[in-house]
């Protein structure tokens, strides 16, 4: 009886956050995205700095720009904030995001790189960071009409996990999402092999991964989109979104990665990711504010 009770309060639990969530997600659409933006950021300040995670992101700053002053890491811990805060309040308006040539909305720089990028008929992968609004890229690709998918993690809360998904799948104009795991693997396969491209946020730690240099340190990474580029022989193209704005973004689109292949896979993938890396590392350099510091990037021991 006690563990049926703990079920019935978990769910009722679970109901009561969701309804809460999107009780707040029709209020912002209510709102104008570059108000919704403003008032996510304003929040995010005036709350974010006071949580103890944002000791994690003045750590992984100490690791990245050792040689920065202590005032200048908490100014841009800050400002990471104030980016989360309009990236949160900008996602309910998601779907209604388009190419615009100013206001709410994206361009995009680099998009001739995709077409170079195709190899025997098909596309490339994808990668890119927590950078900006990363929730833009899949929207864009799908307007673009790339037959693209995105990784997830799910959440706890499956009530939330479908409010989020349901503004993902309305934005991504057809893109599919493929939850972390075996079976989101195994969904993965399938749709690279029939033609498909993924994209991927390769900036995270993976404590099963393979150990890259990232600024310096070695850091746990995931190798899966070497992995896949090697199974089905595709070319790797650098993405990034960058905020030009409130609700206003940037797809930057580069050159595919140009990697000198051995017949050694575990080599090779290696390669691929130390090159991923170096890219990430140059993004951040350049837009240290728009990224995601709040994870824990690298082992404790690297502090």
């Amino acid at each position: 009886m006690t563990l049926m009770s703990d079920v019935g309060v978990t769910r009722s639990l679970q109901r009561l956050q969701g309804l809460a969530l999107g009780g707040a997600i029709r209020l912002l659409q209510c709102l104008e995205p570059t108000m919704c933006s403003h008032f996510g950021a304003i929040l995010a300040r005036a709350i974010g700095p006071t949580l103890a995670v944002s000791h994690v992101a003045l750590n992984n700053l100490k690791i990245a720009f050792p040689e920065m002053a202590e005032s200048s890491r908490h100014a841009i811990m800050r400002d990471a904030w104030d980016n989360l805060g309009r990236l949160v309040a900008e996602f309910p308006h998601l779907p209604n995001l388009v190419r615009t040539q100013d206001g709410p909305g994206w361009e995009i720089v680099g998009e001739e790189f995709i077409e170079q990028a195709w190899r025997k008929g098909n596309p490339p992968l994808f990668f890119s960071a927590h950078l900006g609004n990363w929730e833009m890229i899949l929207p864009i690709a799908g307007a673009l009409g790339l037959p693209v998918g995105g990784v997830y993690r799910r959440t706890r809360n499956p009530v939330i996990d479908g409010l989020i998904q349901d503004i993902r799948k309305r934005a991504g104009r057809g893109s599919k999402m493929f939850p972390k795991g075996r079976h989101g693997a195994r969904a993965i396969i399938a749709h690279l092999s029939a033609g498909g491209t993924v994209g991927f946020l390769v900036d995270q730690k993976m404590n099963d991964g393979i150990k890259i240099p990232f600024f310096g340190r070695p850091a746990w990474t995931a190798p899966a989109i070497a992995h896949f580029a090697l199974r089905f022989d595709r070319n790797i193209v650098p993405v990034s979104v960058v905020r030009t704005g409130p609700a206003r973004f940037r797809l930057i689109c580069e050159p595919a990665l140009q990697i000198n292949l051995s017949d050694d896979q575990r080599e090779d993938e290696i390669s691929i990711m130390s090159a991923i890396n170096r890219h990430l590392e140059g993004w951040i350099r350049r837009y240290p504010s728009s990224w995601l510091w709040f994870h824990r990037r690298w082992s404790k021991d690297s502090a």
